[in-house]
Formats: C-alpha cells, sequence, structure tokens
C-alpha cells in the first residue's frame, strides 16, 4: 500500500477533500461489519478510522481483521488507549492531547506504546489532536481527565495547533468529541487552517452532508464522521461515491 500520508499531502494540494468513517470496536458488532462495509465502499469515504476512548482488549484487533475482509481502503487507528494497537490495520493517528495537560496523553501513553509499535508494521502518523469544547463532557475529556478548549478562546485553538506543527507534528485534528451536541464552527476551523502548513482533520458533531461541506470549504482536508452513521446508516445514502464541491 502507498503511504497514507503522502496520500493525505497529495490530496491536500490537489485541494481534494477526504472523508474517514470513524469505527468505534465497543458499538461495532463483528456480525454487521460486512453489511456496514459494504455501505462505505460505496460512498464517497476515503480512509476507515478504528477506535474509542474505552475499548476492551481484543476488540480492535478482531474489528480490523474482519473490516479488512470486505474494503481496500486504508485501516488507521486512532487509538484511545495502547491496547487498542494491533498489527492488522495499515497505520496509526499517533496522537498527543496537545489540548490537554495531562502528561499521560502527552507523552505517557506514547512511550508505553513505543515497544509495541516496534513489532507492527504500521505506518506511525505523529497527530496533534485538539479537543474543542461542545457543550458536554464527551468521553475523552473523561478518560483523559484533560478540560477541552472554550470555543471562544479562539487564539488559545489557533496557538495550540500552531505549536503542533511547530513540533513537528504531521496532522492537527480538531475534535469536538464524540456524539458532540454542534460540530466545530466554520470561522475556528477557517482561522486554524490559515495557521497551517499541514493537513487539517476535523471531526465531532458533523451529521448532515451540508455541514461536511461547510468544513471542506472552511479548510478541512479531512472530515470524520462516526456517530452520524451509527445513530442512522441511511446517512450513507446521501454521500454515495459523487463529486464533493469545495
Amino acid at each position: 500500500m502507498n503511504s497514507i500520508y503522502k496520500n493525505i499531502t497529495a490530496s491536500k494540494a490537489k485541494d481534494e477533500k477526504l472523508l474517514a468513517v470513524l469505527i468505534d470496536p465497543d458499538k461495532m458488532n463483528l456480525n454487521d461489519a460486512s453489511r456496514f462495509i459494504s455501505k462505505v465502499n460505496q460512498s464517497i469515504a476515503t480512509h476507515i478510522f478504528i477506535g474509542g476512548s474505552e475499548v476492551d482488549e481484543g476488540l480492535t484487533d478482531a474489528l480490523v481483521i474482519e473490516v479488512k475482509k470486505y474494503t481496500n481502503l486504508p485501516v488507521v487507528l486512532f487509538p484511545g488507549d495502547v491496547i487498542q494497537i494491533t498489527d492488522k490495520a495499515d497505520g496509526i493517528l499517533f496522537l498527543s492531547l496537545i489540548s490537554g495537560r495531562n502528561p499521560d496523553y502527552l507523552i505517557g501513553k506514547q512511550v508505553e506504546a513505543v515497544s509495541k509499535l516496534a513489532k507492527t508494521k504500521l505506518e506511525i502518523i505523529p497527530t496533534g489532536y485538539l479537543l474543542i469544547e461542545n457543550g458536554k463532557e464527551t468521553a475523552v475529556q473523561r478518560v483523559s481527565e484533560t478540560k477541552p478548549i472554550q470555543r471562544k478562546d479562539l487564539q488559545t485553538i489557533k496557538d495550540t495547533a500552531k505549536a503542533g506543527e511547530l513540533l513537528g507534528l504531521k496532522l492537527i485534528y480538531l475534535e469536538a468529541g464524540s456524539g458532540a451536541t454542534h460540530a466545530i464552527e466554520p470561522h475556528i476551523i477557517s482561522e486554524v487552517k490559515q495557521q497551517l502548513n499541514i493537513p487539517l482533520i476535523v471531526g465531532g458533531g458533523i451529521r448532515t452532508k451540508t455541514e461536511i461541506e461547510a468544513a471542506y470549504k472552511s479548510g478541512a482536508d479531512i472530515v470524520v464522521i462516526g456517530t452520524a452513521f451509527e445513530d442512522n446508516e441511511a446517512f450513507f445514502d446521501k454521500l454515495k461515491k459523487q463529486q464533493i464541491h469545495n
């Protein structure tokens, strides 16, 4: 498989927008994987992210194996913990929760992961993860014991994202959190995008095609959809393979 990151940067250079479907191993029944992935394959999705904030050991490995039976899309780990690392995937977002100040999620978990990653052939993509306040406590907030950045504190959001780039991270991920009450506003995405030279991922609270397109127009290079599909698989019908207008 070609480099996942090189393909992302190539798409960014051509202003080709990408869509990742996020699957939580704790919420996906293995028996439903074939049917679900069939819908993913018929959609405009370009990547599959697998992970969650709280996942029992072994579930991620089993789900990745099942998913890869039915798709050629790159399967990228989006791990909430070290136990979610599996060599069955194609790559991993090596996350640092740079919006928080809990050292475990800034560097501790990453150190813990190194020996496990050394035994895999996963493509490792260093990713700065920013949790943005969305009106309710998220699983990420609870598990990581960190506070999200307030939406109104735009300067801190911009500076944090840029600091991640200056530290050498390869992606910036703006996250409203799983099941967010509302998506990250377009003006926030736009302001952050203007600070960055690296690709920008946006996820959390995006439930309509209109919101996807708004995120793209504001500067998101990759939009991540998770809960919207969990709650309503018919959403896939609105995202059949077609041209998304930038």
